[in-house]
């Protein structure tokens, strides 16, 4: 299958990049393709403006080829382009670590770098059997996850994630891991804005699995705050507050996976200090530099890099984990110049104040053609179709080329149109992606 370059006036082929998470077949036969980016803004290789409703992917937050940003790049890949991360250092990776321990909640200073969020929610599941050994209590080996889950695609956060289709394929991996229930209530809790009023009760079942477990068998509970990938499920009211105090009482670590959230997503640097319910670790990775160059962390409590530090010998390897790219120098710098934008610019800030905007547009659509539900916290939103009748998700994918074609990209889980825009959108862009997804609904079937 081959087309023409639009750019070069090459032919180029679509046969040989296997794409991810993507319906190749279908993708190919009409391909949507991007070729240049500026604030909140794609253009396609033919030249058409394409409103950015998705960050990218939940990532560009500060919006797309940000001077600073792209000219930190520049200048680090001029410099040094590589340095080995295991027994050596480079000054921006200090840098980079001192950056995000900066907005991380009191208490957790201590980053440890990978290369994306599948890496970040390995990592941490590692780090807390790593701790529990440290600590003299080997035998806590069980991770919770919670259904609807999504924690990456490696092994660690395949196993832990709770989305069917993500796992079905790899029986293999799921030992040694459970799950609680997820959070969405459709019957209670449609049309909720912010956090719904139903549903803190669902913690309890962390109570009851650890009790089954027996918790000196549990190591850690591994949650997204605001579930992001399975399409935009807000925690009820008291129901973070509850899995923390739950973890607490029983010693099992409490992981936040705070890919999506992290970084002003909810308008505060984590969903951790938006919910006031503080982990013991913290995933991130995608907007922790916006996006452009790879890049992931886990953010860990003092206390906990300390016992695993200190229970080794000087002079001896403390934690067998590390990738070849970890505080890579050209993802490191983009750390550096993204944290001193964001501040610069007081964007987490900003997303808070057009939160109420960004919600009453959302909550517009209520009433609109095949919508069965809305939710909303900070700068995401989550607009709910009823399946079409023997064809679940093929609605909200329609919704999705429509849009694009319309101008304006958003993005689709099952019949769920997701959205989370970066965090310099203005209102008139706001109403833009509202009226053109309404336009496209009542077009469809």
């Amino acid at each position: 299958m081959k087309m023409e370059n639009p750019l070069t006036g090459s032919m180029i082929s679509l046969d040989e990049w296997w794409m991810p998470f993507t319906a190749n077949r279908h993708y190919k036969a009409a391909p949507r393709l991007l070729a240049k980016a500026e604030g909140m803004y794609y253009w396609t290789p033919d030249g058409r403006q394409v409103l950015d409703g998705t960050a990218g992917l939940w990532c560009v937050n500060a919006g797309h080829c940000r001077k600073p940003i792209v000219e930190a790049i520049q200048r680090q890949a001029a410099t040094m382009d590589y340095a080995a991360p295991f027994n050596m250092g480079h000054p921006l990776a200090f840098e980079a670590a001192t950056a995000v321990a900066a907005v991380a909640p009191a208490g957790m200073q201590r980053v440890f770098f990978t290369n994306s969020g599948s890496e970040s929610a390995d990592t941490s599941i590692k780090i807390a059997l790593a701790y529990h050994r440290a600590r003299g209590e080997p035998s806590r080996r069980i991770v919770i996850g919670r259904e609807r889950g999504y924690h990456g695609v490696n092994i660690g956060g395949t196993m832990a994630g709770g989305i069917p289709g993500n796992r079905k394929h790899f029986p293999a991996l799921m030992s040694g891991v459970d799950h609680i229930r997820a959070t969405h209530d459709l019957a209670r809790n449609a049309f909720s804005r912010g956090q719904p009023a139903h549903g803190a009760e669902f913690a309890d079942e962390l109570e009851r699995l650890i009790a089954f477990h027996d918790a000196s068998n549990v190591a850690a509970v591994i949650i997204e705050p605001m579930a992001g990938s399975a399409g935009v499920l807000v925690p009820p009211q008291g129901y973070l507050e509850k899995l923390r105090a739950i973890c607490s009482k029983h010693g099992v670590l409490l992981i936040f996976d705070e890919v999506i959230t992290g970084f002003g997503r909810l308008g505060a640097p984590f969903a951790a200090q938006r919910f006031n319910v503080i982990p013991d670790m913290i995933n991130c990775a995608k907007a922790i530099n916006n996006a452009a160059v790879p890049l992931g962390a886990v953010i860990v409590k003092n206390e906990i890099h300390d016992a695993i530090v200190e229970a080794a010998p000087v002079g001896q390897i403390e934690f067998l984990h590390g990738y070849t790219y970890s505080g890579h120098p050209l993802a490191c710098a983009a750390v550096v110049a993204t944290q001193k934008l964001y501040a610069e610019e007081k964007l987490f800030d900003r997303a808070r104040a057009v939160e109420s905007v960004w919600e009453d547009a959302l909550h517009s659509l209520k009433g609109a053609r095949h919508v069965i539900d809305i939710r909303n916290l900070g700068l995401v939103g989550g607009i709910e179709l009823e399946p079409r009748p023997g064809a679940p998700g093929k609605r909200a994918l329609e919704a999705h080329i429509k849009c694009f074609e319309a101008g304006v990209l958003v993005r689709f889980t099952a019949d769920i149109i997701a959205l989370s825009p970066p965090l310099i959108i203005e209102k008139d862009q706001v109403e833009r992606i509202v009226e053109t997804i309404r336009t496209v609904l009542t077009a469809l079937d």
